[in-house]
């Protein structure tokens, strides 16, 4: 699609956001479909200055990643009631001038899931309780599902455990849990911790589905343990396939061509589909 004066804008609004996936993911999109939409990546630093320039510039529809998920909601018009609860916006939704907030993190979480295992009436463990945490915790709830937290801070787990009335445990102790999903949630797994295990691999059996938002590498340690124990694995590319589906699907009011996207996620790693 060529860029011409009816294009209209779209991005992903974070510090840092060069290393950003989204934009490979939602062009591809837009490609598909025939639509003259853009997607570009933003790197903001003043969130109240970039709130308005976004209103200013017409943009439609923006991404928001780390660090600006919580510092953007006092720049809305309007927020989904989920995402308030959640307390963090990952998706901007502009028109006219108008912002309005929600949440696909946890949506993108519950569909990866749902297609291993039915959510509801199921037991879950999730490990971490940073931000992804925290969204993936309340879709589970939202879903129907029981819910565990381990984390490696007791002060931060025990917050969000409290947050969302579950028990906790110490990240140290989370092979003592039995459930039948377990989710990753820390950076174990990622860079420099790539060796590094969450959960004892003894341990792994208990669950039905183990899912790592981990993405790089594709088949992390645990994934990797995982199968061998013989578990229904998910990886970290699911959840940020899946979130981004729902964002585009608001943004255009049309479904997502899912496999476009994400064999443009694949290629951006460097896999061959």
């Amino acid at each position: 699609m060529g860029i011409n004066g009816t294009t209209e804008l779209y991005g992903i609004m974070g510090n840092p956001v060069a290393h950003s996936l989204s934009p490979a993911m939602h062009n591809a999109a837009f490609a598909a479909l025939g639509l003259n939409k853009a997607y570009l990546p933003f790197a903001v630093q003043d969130v109240s200055q970039a709130m308005r320039g976004l209103r200013a510039l017409g943009i439609k529809g923006v991404s928001v990643t780390i660090p600006h998920k919580q510092a953007v909601m006092e720049h809305l018009d309007s927020i989904d009631p989920v995402a308030k609860k959640i307390g963090a916006v990952n998706t901007l939704v502009i028109d006219n001038g108008a912002i309005h907030g929600t949440n696909t993190d946890w949506l993108g979480a519950n569909r990866a899931l749902s297609e291993k295992i039915s959510i509801k009436g199921a037991s879950a463990l999730l490990l971490g309780a940073g931000g992804s945490a925290r969204a993936i915790g309340f879709g589970l709830l939202e879903a129907g599902a029981s819910l565990t937290i381990a984390s490696r801070t007791p002060e931060k787990g025990q917050a969000l455990a409290g947050l969302l009335g579950c028990p906790w445990l110490p990240l140290a102790e989370a092979g003592t849990a039995k459930a039948d999903i377990l989710v990753n949630a820390t950076s174990m797994g990622m860079g420099s911790q790539q060796d590094l295990l969450p959960i004892a691999s003894q341990a792994l059996a208990k669950f039905k589905v183990v899912m790592d938002i981990v993405y790089a590498p594709l088949a992390t340690r645990l994934l990797q343990e995982a199968e061998k124990a013989g578990c229904q694995t998910i990886n970290g590319l699911a959840m940020l396939l899946y979130q981004g589906a729902a964002q585009f699907e608001l943004w255009t009011g049309q479904q997502a061509p899912v496999e476009v996207m994400h064999q443009s996620l694949l290629t951006s790693l460097g896999y061959n589909p």
